[in-house]
């Protein structure tokens, strides 16, 4: 297999988007033929099985939906 590149190891951020949805996305797959595709949490949950077969590379950032925010007030932490 040749890639056009190194894969991309770079956090997704607020600005990215689920290509399903235009959600936030917490998913970033690099395709085998080149591309990539991002996720959100449910889309990623979705078509897990199938992006798995397809994938040359994931970046799985879901973790960050369970943590309490860095700005939560006190007693919320």
């Amino acid at each position: 297999m040749t890639t056009a590149g190194a894969p991309s190891t770079a956090a997704l951020s607020a600005a990215d988007r689920c290509d399903r949805c235009g959600a936030q996305a917490y998913l970033r797959v690099e395709l085998q033929s080149g591309g990539e595709l991002l996720f959100c949490a449910h889309h990623a949950r979705e078509h897990g099985a199938k992006l798995k077969e397809i994938a040359a590379n994931v970046v799985d950032e879901t973790h960050k939906l369970s943590g309490t925010p860095a700005i939560a007030p006190d007693g919320e932490r």
